[in-house]
């Protein structure tokens, strides 16, 4: 794409609203959205579940849902096809921030203001948690109403993005020099 042709389409974008009406409409659309797709508490297993949502929606600024969706919107992508994307991202952060959190890492007991999953559900569950958010942003993904092969290279890419040299990589000191050969 040329220089040319991004000034125009973003000329072409209307911004009438304030900056901070778009944010906060995007982080509606984006919490109404996972909401309607993490499972119920209810369900079985219950205390996954409620840990699953305890960590997604536990606040936070939501800034990767945000550059999912801005970059979208330049695009001129459906915001039906970037809530996925936006969810799988934001999954996969929370997943590392709650192992990040556990014992075995930063052993952190607060996360914005409020206790880590470890220390409000136990261990184990967090633990559980990670991974299955983790799990999660994969289904989300495949899920998404994009042309197969677009879905495919968004597994692909999220994968390649959260491979064990990426979410490991800020974890040097623990590892042993030859985990990262």
């Amino acid at each position: 794409m040329s220089v040319a042709s991004i000034s125009e389409r973003a000329a072409a974008v209307p911004h009438a609203a304030p900056l901070s009406d778009w944010i906060a409409a995007r982080q509606a659309r984006f919490e109404q959205f996972v909401q309607a797709h993490l499972l119920a508490e209810e369900r079985e297993p219950r205390r996954l579940h409620a840990a699953m949502r305890y960590a997604v929606l536990n606040g936070g600024k939501r800034v990767r849902p945000l550059l999912v969706y801005a970059a979208g919107e330049f695009a001129a992508a459906a915001d039906a096809a970037l809530d996925p994307i936006a969810a799988a991202i934001e999954f996969v952060h929370a997943y590392s921030l709650v192992h990040d959190d556990l014992p075995c890492m930063d052993d952190d007991v607060l996360r914005r203001g409020k206790p880590t999953v470890h220390v409000a559900f136990d261990e184990a569950t967090a633990m559980l948690t990670g991974d299955a958010l983790q799990a999660e942003a994969f289904r989300v993904l495949a899920n998404a109403p994009v042309p197969a092969e677009t879905g495919v290279t968004l597994i692909r890419d999220l994968a390649q993005a959260s491979a064990r040299k990426a979410c490991a990589a800020a974890r040097r000191s623990i590892w042993p020099p030859w985990a990262f050969r």
